[in-house]
């Protein structure tokens, strides 16, 4: 194989995969990708993109080309809806309304099948001169020493089988990751024994029964019988295609269930369908017990798993990518200081442990017990007055989840701060938070004035304060753009933000001023080799 030497090596080019090589790639850091399929899969899984990843996008420089490829139209709608009983039923309310943390964010959130997101960013990786793609190879077993990794990588086609070299590995390569095997690292797995199903299939004539719905394009059911558990539909495009998973009997097989009877008691009414595609998987939770082991990283399903509730996997494992993406860079770089990338793992496996106790288990509780109180052929009046504080309840969850890094090692927040998924939006810049772009000029937003490292803006900071912050990144070697605001950063109650190149604050001014050198040094994990002769500076 003549293949030039990389730094970063990633096993596994599915949306975290070449969402982290792009990530390095607009780096310049050196990055092969090894993929096994040649094609994307047409099987639509990860649909849902939040306004956060959508940021991503935008940083990557393919959201136009993404927001093109989605096969619904943008004047139809992308909402959710959760139905009682049966989708056709009487009882109903809106779901998932991202929409309403719009004006904490920089763009849009989107909705479209997973395969047309990795068509656009294979698209986009085959642009940069960085990165480098192997279609049709396996990844599997993983070694590292000191000084670098080692990957054993076969072809598909024929068998042949090579060692490939680099400083990093990061096994984006799913929730079997043979690099997280390789690496040693342990899963915590919380398994609820239900055996679910994933229908794809064609339907006009369903188009037709859900027009009422107009402006929704997933649906989750609520049977009392499985409670808690949802069926849960959603368009592929717009009057055709389908995805519906559901709880299944644990013996279902492709020959023997009767599909036709599952589909239309979730529905509420007979259709006419065309099955394309039958597969099957375990509801569960498992996290890996640390990201990362030496010189070996994991990302996405590889670190973290669990059920397709509420559109929260693909999401967390783009924000993998953009955090382990600059930490990499900045270690390989030599500004990165000595606990940096340790940092990753701290801070993506709080939120993950919090994504899925917070939100995604605490929902199948909730609706259990939900299930189990209420029924409107014993109390309607009880369940409806329930049905109601729930549809105002959907609506808080959306506002709820933010995930911070509070309690990250290298960010200046209150001592005993904890990292979660749980945070609320503000426009307050606050350590640890996402920055919440404001309004700048024209179409533009604060975000906009963000470099590819960190950026210091300055609302109303003293000007030598600013000077000492350029000063002490020049003599620590960190990139640092400064960004003056002015009256139009008012509303993040800031002098002095730092922000992180994943778009997260590491300092925010709000009273005390710390030394700059002290600022960096923490936020680039200990600084770099110049950092000693900074402090003496």
């Amino acid at each position: 194989m003549d293949i030039r030497p990389a730094s970063v090596l990633i096993a596994g080019g599915g949306p975290v995969g070449l969402g982290l090589a792009i990530e390095l790639g607009q780096r310049g850091t050196r990055t092969l990708v090894v993929e096994r399929n040649p094609q994307v899969h047409r099987v639509p899984k990860g649909q849902n993109l939040t306004q956060r990843s959508m940021e991503h996008f935008r940083a990557w420089g393919c959201e136009s080309e993404l927001r093109a490829a989605r096969p619904i139209p943008p004047e139809y709608g992308i909402g959710g809806l959760t139905a009682y009983g049966t989708l056709l039923g009487q009882y109903h309310y809106d779901w998932l309304q991202r929409e309403l943390v719009r004006p904490f964010y920089a763009t849009d959130n989107e909705r479209l099948p997973q395969y047309e997101t990795e068509r656009v960013l294979r698209e986009r990786a085959a642009q940069l001169e960085a990165v480098e793609i192997l279609y049709g190879w396996t990844a599997s077993d993983a070694e590292q020493n000191g000084d670098g990794v080692r990957l054993r990588v076969r072809r598909e086609e024929d068998g042949e089988a090579h060692w490939l070299t680099a400083d990093y590995l990061v096994g984006c390569d799913g929730s079997r990751s043979a690099v997280r095997e390789s690496a040693g690292i342990g899963q915590t797995v919380l398994d609820h024994d239900k055996r679910m199903v994933l229908l794809v299939l064609r339907s006009q004539q369903l188009h037709e029964l859900l027009g009422r719905f107009a402006g929704k394009s997933f649906f989750n059911i609520l049977p009392p019988r499985l409670q808690g558990y949802w069926q849960f539909l959603g368009r592929v495009d717009l009057g055709t295609r389908w995805f519906f998973h559901a709880p299944v009997p644990p013996q279902a097989a492709h020959e023997d269930f009767d599909f036709a009877a599952c589909l239309h008691e979730a529905v509420g009414a007979p259709f006419d369908f065309e099955l394309e595609h039958i597969g099957f998987w375990d509801l569960r939770f498992a996290n890996a017990e640390a990201y990362s082991s030496g010189r070996v990283f994991i990302a996405g399903d590889a670190a973290h798993s669990h059920p397709p509730y509420g559109g929260y996997g693909i999401n967390l494992g783009f924000e993998d990518a953009r955090n382990l993406g600059w930490k990499l860079a900045a270690t390989i770089e030599g500004w990165g200081g000595p606990s940096l990338l340790d940092s990753y793992g701290e801070e993506r496996r709080a939120i993950f442990a919090s994504t899925a106790t917070d939100f995604i288990n605490r929902l199948i509780n909730d609706d259990r017990r939900f299930l189990e109180a209420f029924d409107p052929e014993v109390d309607r009046a009880a369940f409806e007055q329930e049905w109601a504080r729930r549809a105002g309840g959907a609506r808080t969850d959306v506002g709820a989840y933010a995930p911070h890094y509070s309690g990250s090692p290298v960010v200046w927040s209150a001592q005993g701060s904890k990292s979660d998924a749980k945070g609320g939006h503000d426009f307050r810049a606050r350590a640890g938070h996402h920055l919440a772009p404001l309004p700048s000029s024209g179409e533009t937003t604060t975000l906009d004035s963000l470099g590819s490292g960190f950026t210091l803006l300055n609302v109303d900071g003293d000007p030598q304060w600013i000077d000492a912050f350029a000063a002490a990144a020049s003599s620590l070697g960190i990139p640092l753009d400064i960004a003056d605001l002015g009256e139009a950063g008012s509303s993040y109650r800031a002098a002095m933000i730092l922000v992180r190149p994943d778009g997260f604050v590491a300092w925010a001014a709000d009273g005390r001023i710390e030394e700059p050198v002290e600022v960096l040094l923490r936020a680039t994990g200990g600084g770099s080799a110049n950092a000693s002769s900074a402090r003496a500076a």
